[in-house]
């Protein structure tokens, strides 16, 4: 099954850590940029339709496009 994760910004006393991050960065800028909304659509069939819902796809998408640059392990 097929998970999704809606996002919220959340408040943390009386500031939101989003504010902190600055307007040229990288991932702001892909977040900004990319729509990635098209890899529910394409991603649909390889879930089953039973079972915990998985981790959401475009989150486990931009794990990877943060991996990269960041030289992170995969696996």
């Amino acid at each position: 099954m097929q998970g999704r994760k809606n996002y919220t910004e959340k408040l943390f006393v009386s500031f939101q850590l989003s504010d902190l991050i600055p307007k040229e960065n990288l991932y702001r800028m892909l977040r900004e940029t990319l729509d990635l909304s098209f890899l529910y659509k394409d991603t649909k069939e390889l879930y089953g339709r039973t079972g915990n819902p998985s981790i959401d796809p475009v989150v486990f998408f931009k794990l990877l496009i943060t991996g990269y640059p960041e030289n992170l392990p995969t696996a």
